[in-house]
């Protein structure tokens, strides 16, 4: 792994560091409420968990270049950044250079309110007032970091007078070494076109089949599963290290990222399929959609515990 920044801001006051035990985890509020680095440390070494931000994403509040941000209030992309809802057609403006569908929601790329700390602990908040997003809404995440894991919660309130529709998840990028493993139980797969937007879903081919266990180096996806377990097992055989992940609430799908020549991946725990919208208003029963009325709120805690072997 490169070096990160995580060791050379540590005078950065947009980092909050948080520790237990062995564990230290920095999460830096402004940055879109993302994590910049988890990891872990024994003996002689230090087991990163995430893929740590470097200098420069540091410096930039760049959410994209860290180990893990918030989905909300969707997950991945919408279709030309338009979807109908309620009667009405609503136009997002894109948010990311060169890419025509809007992708990731308003959280990432936003700054987050600290609202509480502790050694092992902190709550963060963010406020969307009504823009092009015509509805407003509260998101909170709050971060407990134990020895051997770490949970994070997340919310999504609608803080608006008329109903909106919503989504959530956790977008995390984790090392990947010539031989990490990645093992989920899912159902189906949704094919996509050039552009990683759904067009069918299928039985996963013998490749995709994350039940049995892939080799992420092996595989090169960019898809959303359904019908998840909430569990994912990653594994690092020359780290000698494991990670399990456990999704609770709504985020019943899964999208899998495995990047050529990159030295991550991403499982991203979410409780819908990308462009949920769009194929809801087709007709879709399936894409995870939420509709929370006023005032409602959804919310999902993801687990991470860990382990390594001494030498």
């Amino acid at each position: 792994m490169p070096d990160s920044g995580f060791d050379k801001a540590g005078a950065d006051d947009a980092l909050v560091v948080l520790r237990a035990g062995e564990s230290e985890l920095s999460i830096a509020p402004a940055a879109g409420g993302a994590i910049a680095a988890w990891r872990t440390r024994v003996e002689s070494r230090a087991v990163d968990w995430l893929r740590p931000a470097d200098a420069a994403a540091i410096v930039a509040r760049d959410a994209g270049g860290m180990g893990c941000f918030p989905l909300v209030p969707f997950s991945n992309r919408i279709r030309e950044g338009t979807f109908r809802f309620g009667g009405r057609t609503i136009r997002l403006p894109l948010n990311v250079p060169g890419q025509r569908h809007v992708e990731h929601g308003h959280g990432w790329q936003a700054p987050w309110r600290v609202l509480w700390r502790e050694a092992a602990m902190l709550a963060i908040e963010y406020r969307h007032a009504a823009d092009a997003w015509p509805f407003p809404y509260v998101a909170r995440q709050a971060f407990r970091l134990g020895p051997n894991g770490l949970t994070v919660e997340l919310a999504l309130e609608n803080a608006g007078a008329e109903p909106m529709p919503a989504g959530l998840g956790l977008h995390p990028y984790f090392p990947r070494t010539s031989e990490t493993t990645l093992t989920a139980p899912v159902a189906q797969m949704w094919e996509t076109d050039a552009e990683v937007m759904p067009m069918r879903l299928v039985d996963p081919p013998p490749r995709c089949r994350l039940g049995r266990g892939i080799r992420s180096a092996a595989v090169a996806l960019d898809n959303g599963f359904t019908g998840w377990s909430g569990r994912a097992a990653i594994a690092w055989p020359e780290r000698r290290a494991r990670l399990t992940m456990t999704a609770g609430g709504p985020l019943g799908f899964l999208v899998v990222y495995t990047p050529k020549d990159e030295d991550f991946f991403c499982a991203e725990p979410v409780s819908h399929c990308t462009d949920a919208f769009n194929l809801a208003a087709g007709g879709r029963k399936d894409t995870g959609m939420i509709v929370l009325e006023s005032g409602g709120t959804v919310a999902a805690t993801v687990r991470f515990a860990v382990e390594i072997e001494e030498r």
